[in-house]
């Protein structure tokens, strides 16, 4: 693959898809289609497949009875050739609205025209006859229609509402177009349309404001996009309409399966467009996940049948100007956005604690042991126990908490363990795991039980054994259960020790969250300061302490329990294992989309290329504020990619019981992933290769 063919957004499924509002004229076919054309190759020189107009843009929404002239209907036929012509050199798909007039009747149509030729034309399915509606005086609807086919500029052309066309060179760009009203009504023709394959669905609409139907028309097209699991293109007609009665804002809108990619503004006086890179994997890959939405297609498979695809030539353009046009999250598990992401904490921390006390009312237990390492993840692991502790009613002394000291285990960590544990309030002890070890060690023949520094996997695992095996047979002592702290970054890199250790627990409230949200989430908790003003310090302090799993010495002579209290700890996760923020990235879109690795690396390259693009979280979390080069991502999704595939799958096939709390998945095997431990990561890393180093 080649640098340019890597950052074309094409390559990755991407189709960049724009809507149109021209200034237009009343009744003026010759002025409308020249601004049409002129916004046509405008923005399909700026590397758009699809440009949507208004409905009626041609002749202008706003003629009444003047639809009846003989005069304005020729023009507008002629109009919509000059526009066919344009489209011969265009290298884009333009639909326009104008009348036309079938079997004697006239019809409020839309065209869809390229390649030098009217593709097909769909007429208006719903007509609205209220309020200040009065379409019904005009026109027919198009169920009344008798004709399949009309001949426009000497060529039969298709006609009819359940028209579909799709590009041969890109089978993912499926499209459909409805008009206005349509939208509107209980059962939109664009379902149907959505169930027979059109990915894009576009909406040629006139509609006048009136006040909060902009807001409306928002929430309109939004849920039809998530419903049909669509990109949703919605057009309004803006300047040059008669304000004789009606006033009119411009408003359009592009939508991908629920999400908002770009708005116009509204009420302006000039023409104006919007663009955005539609991801036509994702909605394939949604449609094809949800059985749901197959079921309902074969539930109204009758209906389908009636529907027709014209097939056309379009190939993609081999370079887009601007990049991708689309906002990546550098956080998909974070919003930027400060109220959202205190609306997510909030809903993240209530799902773990109403978990932990379902459980511990179902099991009539009423105390919790919890190791406390005086890290990130325990540390909130911690938080939701002493709420779910609160809503039952009992004391926080029910909460056991044992902070167990190592042979790597520094001063910092250990006084942060002990200043939370005395701001929770719960029972804390500590316990130098040392000499059980040292024990363990020697009983095995292991070097280090005979004095040599043989810092291995052996000599960490005993470390971590010796801790869950500990909090176990607590648990047993004081009738009580153990509370795993593992997260979902770990388990998705196989960063746990299996079995007897951390990877083990009697219910786990973290599992299914990624470290990049832990993070926030006790931020978010040091914010409201519950724990007052010390609580809220201490929380800080470990939101600001390298994330380390301290097993194996920073200093091979030392043997202490803990080394000074200002020191950060020696062994970093993240040299082994690649950066937190970028491996939660990378898990987001494989674990959630199923994206292969190249797809992956551009939306990474697109989100943490450059650090002066995009939104930051606006807090204290991210200084350095990180960025990535094309090589770097290459490198650590190589590692994410081999550990997530090759290695780590036995130990998520039988993790123990842990609420799934967000739509990003879970790795458990009795919600959304279930996968063989023996598979092979060779396909992934195989596809990888092809990003290039720069």
């Amino acid at each position: 693959m080649t640098e340019h063919e890597f950052l074309n957004p094409y390559t990755h499924g991407f189709a960049r898809l724009a809507v149109a509002v021209p200034r237009n004229r009343v009744a003026d076919p010759v002025f409308n289609v020249a601004e049409t054309i002129r916004m046509y190759r405008e923005a399909a020189a700026d590397g758009a497949m699809l440009v949507a107009f208004p409905e009626l843009g041609l002749s202008a929404y706003t003629c009444d009875d003047l639809f009846h002239q003989a005069a304005l209907l020729d023009a507008c036929e002629r109009a919509l050739l000059d526009v066919a012509a344009a489209s011969q050199d265009t290298g884009a798909v333009a639909i326009v609205g104008l009348p036309l007039r079938v079997d004697h009747r006239l019809f409020n149509c839309a065209a869809v025209v390229a390649g030098g030729r009217v593709l097909g034309v769909l007429p208006k399915t719903y007509l609205p006859n209220y309020g200040e509606f009065y379409e019904g005086r005009q026109f027919n609807g198009a169920d009344t229609a008798l004709s399949t086919e009309i001949e426009i500029g000497g060529e039969r052309v298709p006609f009819g509402a359940e028209l579909l066309f799709q590009s041969r060179q890109m089978p993912l760009f499926k499209l459909h177009v409805e008009i206005c009203e349509d939208v509107w009504v209980p059962i939109p023709p664009s379902s149907y349309a959505a169930l027979a394959g059109a990915t894009v669905l576009v909406n040629l609409s006139a509609s006048n404001i009136t006040i909060g139907k902009a807001d409306y028309r928002h929430r309109l097209v939004s849920l039809q996009s998530a419903r049909c699991l669509a990109a949703y293109l919605y057009s309004s007609a803006g300047i040059g309409e008669s304000t004789t009665d009606l006033a009119w804002d411009g408003q359009a809108l592009i939508c991908e399966s629920g999400d908002m990619l770009a708005e116009s503004e509204r009420f302006s006086n000039r023409s104006h467009v919007i663009a955005a890179d539609v991801d036509l994997e994702r909605l394939s890959r949604e449609r094809m996940r949800q059985n749901s939405f197959g079921t309902s297609v074969q539930k109204h498979k009758s209906v389908l049948a009636s529907w027709r695809t014209v097939e056309f030539d379009l190939a993609p353009p081999r370079q887009v100007p601007r990049g991708l046009l689309r906002t990546v999250e550098r956080f998909p598990y974070v919003p930027s956005d400060p109220a959202r992401r205190d609306e997510r904490c909030g809903e993240v921390f209530n799902i773990q604690v109403q978990s932990l006390v379902q459980r511990l009312e179902a099991s009539r237990i009423d105390k919790l042991v919890i190791g406390v390492s005086g890290g990130l993840d325990s540390t909130h692991a911690l938080l939701v126990c002493a709420q779910a502790m609160d809503r039952l009613g009992l004391p926080r002394a029910n909460i056991l908490g044992f902070t167990m000291p190592g042979f790597a285990t520094s001063g910092r960590t250990l006084a942060q363990a002990h200043r939370l544990m005395t701001s929770i309030g719960c029972t804390a002890r500590e316990i130098d795991i040392r000499p059980s070890c040292r024990q363990m060690l020697e009983d095995l023949g292991h070097p280090f039980g005979q004095g040599v520094p043989q810092y291995d996997i052996t000599f960490e695992n005993v470390q971590a054994g010796e801790r869950t095996s500990h909090l176990f047979r607590l648990a047993n002592h004081h009738n009580g259960i153990v509370v795993g702290t593992g997260d979902l970054s770990e388990l998705a890199l196989g960063w746990c020790t299996y079995g007897v250790g951390d990877h083990m627990s009697h219910y786990n409230v973290n599992a299914s969250v990624p470290k990049t949200l832990i993070k926030h989430l006790v931020h978010w908790v040091a914010a409201t300061e519950v724990l007052g003003a010390d609580g809220s310090a201490v929380l800080r302090d470990i939101l600001q302490t390298e994330v380390s799993p301290e097993l194996i010495p920073d200093d091979a002579k030392k043997d202490d329990a803990a080394v000074e209290s200002s020191k950060q700890p020696g062994q970093r996760t993240e040299d082994v294992i690649g950066p937190y923020e970028l491996q939660d990235f990378h898990l987001y879109y494989i674990l959630r989309y199923g994206f292969r690795p190249t797809k992956v690396a551009f939306l990474a390259h697109a989100a943490w290329g450059d650090r002066t693009r995009g939104r930051w979280p606006e807090n204290d979390l991210q200084p350095a504020r990180n960025e990535y080069a094309v090589a770097d991502i290459k490198r650590h999704l190589g590692t994410f990619l081999y550990r997530f595939f090759k290695i780590s799958q036995f130990k998520r096939s039988c993790v123990p019981n842990a609420p799934k709390v967000g739509s990003g998945g879970s790795l458990s095997p009795r919600g959304d992933w279930r996968a063989p431990s023996d598979s092979e990561a060779e396909v992934w890393l195989e596809d990888l290769k092809r990003v290039p180093e720069r």
